[in-house]
């Protein structure tokens, strides 16, 4: 079993069968070039034409899109002029809230959701009202695995044939995603969704992580629009190396009992939270990458406590109770 499982087929084909249409199909590219007009200045404008609160649909064929021609009159006397706003962009109505969760060396025989020995109640819960997808592409690194997960694309494509710490200045090992290369994030974005990043960020180059950047290689600059985590392939728990977006914080300041696990999770639920109060209507996709299974593995005291001795078995015995060769690891779900 490879060292992280990579939903990516599988996470495509859920979204795409979620929102109903092509629009975030392999045709959407991201490109600056002028094109033929898209949705936003030909399709359906809701509410209003011209106020600030008109909303349209785009078919995400060209990203982003080209911006609709002024639709208001312009006199020498304001009097006889009308203003004119473009309609924002939002997503197809009905479509969902996304959380993609991104776990840190997990294999199958962790998650009791895949028949493993750690029970996660809560991801059971979801697996069981849905689908569980057995076969996976992985690239058994961390820095190529997620640079596949966020673009759908080989990671070579992305610049990421070996994590960021090892890169080199050749075609598919620089650690640069390009622009011809649209994260998930930059799509969502550009479709009216509250994108957010959350956790691990492992597809920064070394050399642009700085207090003054360049951000173009920065969570922010792949797209997404809010951004709390790390930067590179691990951190402290205790202590961790964090930013909020391009600044680094320091919360564990005068909290003994701070731990980051912990943390990111409040801050999630505090974002979606705000996020849902300003614009409830407005769905969000929000990217989790927990470092905590990733070394150094620093769980709290409770949390060793409650798994004190589960695994004194050994390997072998353990992979055992999650797997047989028939059927493979959902043989004891």
């Amino acid at each position: 079993m490879n060292r992280r499982q990579l939903f990516l087929s599988t996470a495509k084909a859920a979204i795409l069968s979620a929102f109903g249409g092509p629009w975030l199909s392999g045709a959407a590219k991201a490109q600056a070039s002028a094109a033929a007009p898209t949705a936003a200045s030909e399709g359906t404008i809701y509410g209003t034409a011209g106020s600030p609160d008109a909303t349209t649909n785009i078919d995400g064929r060209v990203l982003p899109p080209t911006p609709p021609a002024f639709g208001g009159v312009i006199k020498e006397n304001a009097k006889d002029s009308t203003s004119w706003w473009p309609p924002r962009v939002v997503p197809p109505e009905g479509a969902p809230n996304v959380l993609l969760i991104m776990t840190d060396d997990q294999g199958y025989g962790v998650s009791s959701t895949f028949g493993g020995i750690i029970p996660t109640p809560a991801l059971d819960r979801v697996a069981n009202a849905g689908l569980r997808y057995t076969q996976f592409h992985s690239t058994a690194l961390c820095s190529p695995t997620r640079a596949a997960l966020i673009t759908g694309r080989n990671h070579h494509e992305g610049g990421f044939g070996v994590i960021a710490e090892l890169s080199t200045g050749f075609p598919g090992y620089d650690a640069y995603i390009g622009p011809e290369n649209a994260t998930i994030g930059r799509i969502l974005t550009a479709h009216g969704f509250h994108t957010s990043w959350f956790g691990k960020n492992h597809n920064t180059p070394v050399s642009q992580i700085t207090a003054v950047g360049p951000f173009d290689q920065w969570p922010s600059g792949m797209g997404f629009e809010y951004f709390y985590g790390f930067m590179g392939g691990e951190t402290d728990q205790w202590t961790p190396y964090l930013f909020r977006d391009h600044t680094q914080i320091f919360p564990w300041l005068d909290k003994p009992d701070y731990n980051l696990t912990t943390d990111m999770a409040d801050e999630a639920i505090k974002y979606l939270r705000q996020t849902n109060a300003a614009a409830p209507d407005q769905p969000f996709f929000l990217y989790y990458a927990p470092g905590g299974s990733h070394s150094p593995h620093q769980p709290t005291p409770e949390w060793i406590e409650k798994f004190k001795g589960k695994f004194d078995m050994g390997w072998n015995a353990m992979r055992d109770l999650s797997w047989t060769p028939d059927l493979g690891p959902l043989a004891k779900v």
